[in-house]
C-alpha cells in the first residue's frame, strides 16, 4: 500500500493539518452517516416508537464507545511521545495494552446487553410500551460494541502511524455497508428493528477486520507486541493502562456525558411529552454525532501533531496548531448552528413523518438546541488540547462540568422555569457555561499554557 508522507515534527503546520484533517473528517462523516442511516431507516420503516427504542438502548453503546475513545486518546498521546523520542517498542507495548484492556471492558458490556436487556431498558428511561423493541434491538446489536471498540482505537493508532487515508477508507467502507444493509433488512426483508441492529453489527465487524489487517500487515511503526505475563510485567501493564486511562479520562467522561444526556433526556421528555417526546428527542440525539464529528475531527487531527511536538518540546508548533484548531472550530460551529436553525424541518422529516406529533415537537424545539453547536465544538477542541499536552486534570474538570455538574441540574430546573423550551435549552446552557469557564481558565493561566511544552513529560515507558 502507498503510505501518506507525513512528518509531525517538520512539515508546515497548515499543510500537515490539512493532510490529516480532510481524511479524518471524511472518515467521521461516513461514521455519522452510519448513525443517521439507522435513524432514518428505523424511523421511516418501523415507526417513531422504534426510533425512541433505539434512543433508549443507545447509552450502553455510548459507554462502549467512551471506553474505546478513552484508550484511543490515551495511547495516541503516549505512543506519539514515544515515537518522537525514538522508542518504537514502548509505543507498540502501550498500543497492545490499550487494545487488550478495552476489549475486556466492552466484552462485559456486550454480555450485559445480551443477558439483561429488560434491566438495561428500564435503567435508561424506557417504558413497558417500548420494552419489546428495546430488548429485540439490544440482543442483536450487542456484538457491535466490541467491534466498534476495535475500530475506534484502531483509527487513533492508524492515523498516528501515518496512514489517515486508510483510516478514512476503513470508516467509509463500514458506513456504506451499514447503509445498504439497513435498507435491505428494514425494507425489502421487513426485519424491523432487529434488521437495523444486525446491519450495525455486520458493518462494524467489517470495519474492525480492516483495522486488524492494517496493524498486522501494513503498519510502519506500530504493531501488536507479545506481552509478558510475569508479576513485574503485569504490574507495569497496570501502571501504563492507568496512565493512558488518566490521559483519556476526559474523553470517556465526554462520551459518558452524552450517555447521561440521553438517559436524563429520555426520563425528562417521557415525563413532560411521553413517547412522542422521546421520539423527538431521539432525532436530536441522532444528529448530535454529526456535530460531534466536526469537533472531534479537529481535535483528533491536532492531537498527534501537538503530542508529537510536545515530546520534542517545540512550543511554536504547538501554539500554531492550537490557533488553527480554534479558528476552524469557530467556523464549523457557526455553520452547524445556522444549518440547525434554518434547515431543521427538512432534516427532521428524514426521520419522522411531518404529520406526526413527534415531528411538531422536534421542529419547535430544535432551534434552542442548535444554539449549542458552536460552544460544543469549541469545548471539544479546547479539552482535546489539554489532553494532548498531558494536562488531564483541567480536561477532566471541564468534561465533568459540561456533562454532569451543569447538565443534570439544568434538565431539572429549566423546564420548571421555561416550560418545554427549557428541555431543549439544557444542552446549550451547559455548553455555554463550560465554554466561558474554559476561556476564563486559559486567560488566567496564559503564561502556564504557553510554557507547558517546556515542562517535563510524564509519559511512561
Amino acid at each position: 500500500m502507498q503510505r501518506d508522507s507525513i512528518d509531525f515534527g517538520k512539515m508546515n503546520i497548515p499543510s500537515l493539518f490539512v493532510k490529516m484533517f480532510i481524511p479524518t473528517l471524511m472518515g467521521f462523516l461516513f461514521t455519522a452517516m452510519f448513525n443517521l442511516a439507522d435513524g432514518i431507516f428505523v424511523g421511516q420503516g418501523v415507526g417513531s416508537d422504534a426510533l425512541a427504542a433505539v434512543n433508549i438502548a443507545a447509552p450502553i453503546f455510548l459507554l462502549a464507545t467512551a471506553t474505546a475513545l478513552m484508550f484511543g486518546t490515551g495511547v495516541s498521546v503516549v505512543a506519539a511521545i514515544h515515537l518522537a523520542r525514538g522508542s518504537k517498542k514502548a509505543a507498540c507495548i502501550n498500543m497492545t495494552q490499550a487494545f487488550g484492556v478495552s476489549l475486556l471492558i466492552t466484552t462485559v458490556l456486550m454480555l450485559l446487553s445480551i443477558f439483561f436487556p429488560r434491566q438495561v431498558c428500564m435503567l435508561f428511561g424506557g417504558s413497558e410500551r417500548l420494552m419489546p423493541l428495546v430488548t429485540d434491538y439490544l440482543v442483536w446489536v450487542s456484538p457491535c460494541l466490541v467491534m466498534v471498540m476495535i475500530e475506534i482505537v484502531g483509527m487513533f493508532v492508524i492515523r498516528l502511524d501515518g496512514a489517515p487515508k486508510f483510516a478514512m477508507w476503513a470508516n467509509i467502507i463500514g458506513s456504506v455497508l451499514n447503509i445498504f444493509l439497513d435498507w435491505l433488512f428494514v425494507f425489502p426483508l421487513n426485519m424491523g428493528i432487529k434488521g437495523a441492529a444486525i446491519a450495525s453489527s455486520i458493518s462494524a465487524t467489517v470495519g474492525a477486520a480492516l483495522v486488524i489487517i492494517y496493524l498486522t500487515r501494513f503498519s510502519k511503526n506500530l504493531h501488536f507486541y507479545r506481552l509478558k505475563t510475569s508479576r513485574k510485567s503485569m504490574r507495569l501493564t497496570l501502571r501504563n493502562v492507568g496512565y493512558m486511562s488518566k490521559l483519556g479520562l476526559s474523553t470517556f467522561i465526554g462520551e459518558a456525558a452524552i450517555s447521561c444526556l440521553m438517559t436524563t433526556g429520555n426520563f425528562m421528555f417521557m415525563k413532560y411529552l411521553h413517547e412522542d417526546g422521546v421520539a423527538a428527542f431521539s432525532v436530536a440525539c441522532y444528529l448530535f454525532p454529526l456535530v460531534f464529528m466536526f469537533g472531534n475531527a479537529i481535535s483528533q487531527t491536532s492531537l498527534p501533531i501537538v503530542s508529537y511536538n510536545h515530546g520534542l518540546g517545540d512550543r511554536a508548533r504547538i501554539l500554531k496548531t492550537l490557533r488553527l484548531s480554534l479558528v476552524l472550530a469557530i467556523i464549523c460551529g457557526l455553520l452547524l448552528t445556522l444549518g440547525g436553525i434554518f434547515l431543521r424541518s427538512p432534516i427532521i422529516s428524514l426521520f419522522l413523518e411531518p404529520t406526526t406529533n413527534a415531528f411538531r415537537i422536534a421542529d419547535e424545539g430544535f432551534p434552542y438546541l442548535a444554539a449549542s453547536f458552536l460552544f460544543f465544538t469549541l469545548n471539544l477542541v479546547l479539552i482535546g488540547f489539554f489532553q494532548s499536552i498531558e494536562h488531564p486534570k483541567p480536561a477532566i474538570t471541564f468534561m465533568l462540568l459540561r456533562g454532569f455538574v451543569v447538565l443534570v441540574p439544568c434538565f431539572i430546573v429549566l423546564p420548571l422555569l421555561l416550560g418545554i423550551p427549557g428541555l431543549w435549552l439544557t444542552i446549550t446552557t451547559a455548553e455555554l457555561i463550560t465554554c466561558l469557564t474554559i476561556a476564563a481558565f486559559m486567560l488566567h493561566n496564559n503564561i502556564k499554557i504557553k510554557q507547558t511544552s517546556e515542562s517535563n513529560s510524564q509519559v511512561i515507558k
